[in-house]
């Protein structure tokens, strides 16, 4: 593909937040699964319906350019999901698992934080305000997840944790 305008560079990143979005659907089921702690299982499970409504609504954006939603190999979200792997093939504690859980989680909320607040800018400034509006929804919702794994990192029980090595 050639990207020679703003539209192609927007198309492009459209499709490279479309695969990581798929990617995080599936990561986001393997972290619930993973965590011992109802209330972090809660959290991914929670992130992931609404990971549901953000792919529905960067499809709706493809379908207002009048183009099929494709996808385009996000390698950002490649690494974080292949550093999360080589994490869990050393075979951590789950408590300290469910730890690197929440933080490998946010490490994703802030790559999509700022793929859709570029995304949201360019369409606003391309004048495609519908296109802007959903974009900016996906954005304020991966705001908020962001804040919610922060607030359970800030507020889970290290020194339970702590105990727990040295026993």
């Amino acid at each position: 593909m050639t990207i020679d305008s703003i539209r192609d560079m927007f198309v492009h990143d459209l499709e490279d937040i479309l695969y990581a979005e798929n990617e995080l659907l599936d990561a986001l089921a393997e972290l619930e699964e993973a965590t011992e702690n109802e209330e972090i299982a809660r959290a991914f499970r929670e992130h992931r319906e609404e990971t549901e409504g953000h792919i529905d609504r960067v499809e709706q954006v493809f379908e207002m350019l009048g183009q099929e939603p494709e996808r385009e190999e996000c390698e950002g979200i490649e690494g974080l999901i292949e550093e999360h792997e080589e994490f869990v093939g050393m075979d951590p504690d789950e408590r300290v698992l469910d730890v690197h859980n929440l933080v490998a989680a946010q490490k994703t909320e802030h790559y999509e934080i700022a793929a859709y607040g570029n995304l949201a800018l360019i369409a606003d400034r391309l004048g495609m305000d519908e296109a802007g509006d959903l974009l900016h929804e996906n954005l304020e919702e991966e705001e908020e997840a962001l804040n919610k794994l922060a607030s359970l990192t800030e507020n889970h029980d290290y020194a339970a944790t702590i105990e727990s090595e040295t026993d």
